[in-house]
């Protein structure tokens, strides 16, 4: 079924207007996603594998929980949501540390143009990793690394698993903000 989103402007303020999620990626017009990084208390970071039927980076590794905010829904419902979706866990509300919304525009092989501005959280995952359920048709794996060799892996020439692509300023950011929580 296809997904309705509210349009944003350049600078990330809300236009009053919504479209098809598809519509917003072969225009390339701005929306809201969410993107949520677990970490655990022993320095790890939960990495999802994208499924190989994803149009974009398919079977590369990204975010912990990521989605599209749905037209009329809060950043904070989003994000709820789509980790009940993506890995079957309720988290509440207080349990979401937002570290910042990022700018994004990413033009993809497939003709796709990707104009998103990602608020991302982060939370601590109190849950052991047999309790989490992939959606299958999102998650292919789950895994979680250490954040140490994730910082290391992320910025070498060579990194031992394909990443999805994002600023180099943006897992700054992530990094940093899981860092201070341990």
């Amino acid at each position: 079924m296809e997904e309705w989103v509210d349009l944003m402007d350049a600078e990330g303020n809300y236009t009053g207007q919504k479209i098809l999620k598809s519509e917003a990626h072969q225009k390339g017009l701005f929306h809201p996603t969410v993107h949520i990084w677990f970490y655990t208390t022993d320095g790890k970071v939960l990495l999802q594998q994208r499924t190989q039927i994803k149009k974009t980076f398919p079977m590369y590794w990204d975010v912990s929980v990521a989605g599209h905010v749905g037209a009329g829904e809060s950043i904070v419902s989003g994000a709820i949501r789509e980790i009940k979706e993506e890995i079957g866990l309720i988290v509440e509300e207080e349990a979401l540390y937002p570290i910042g919304v990022f700018k994004s525009i990413q033009q993809h092989p497939n003709g796709l143009l990707d104009c998103e501005f990602h608020h991302t959280f982060i939370s601590c995952l109190k849950q052991p990793m047999e309790n989490l359920q992939k959606q299958e048709e999102e998650v292919e794996a789950l895994q979680l690394m250490p954040i140490s060799f994730w910082e290391k892996d992320l910025f070498s020439e060579t990194p031992s698993i394909n990443y999805v692509q994002h600023k180099k300023t943006y897992f700054e950011e992530v990094i940093l903000a899981l860092k201070k929580q341990l």
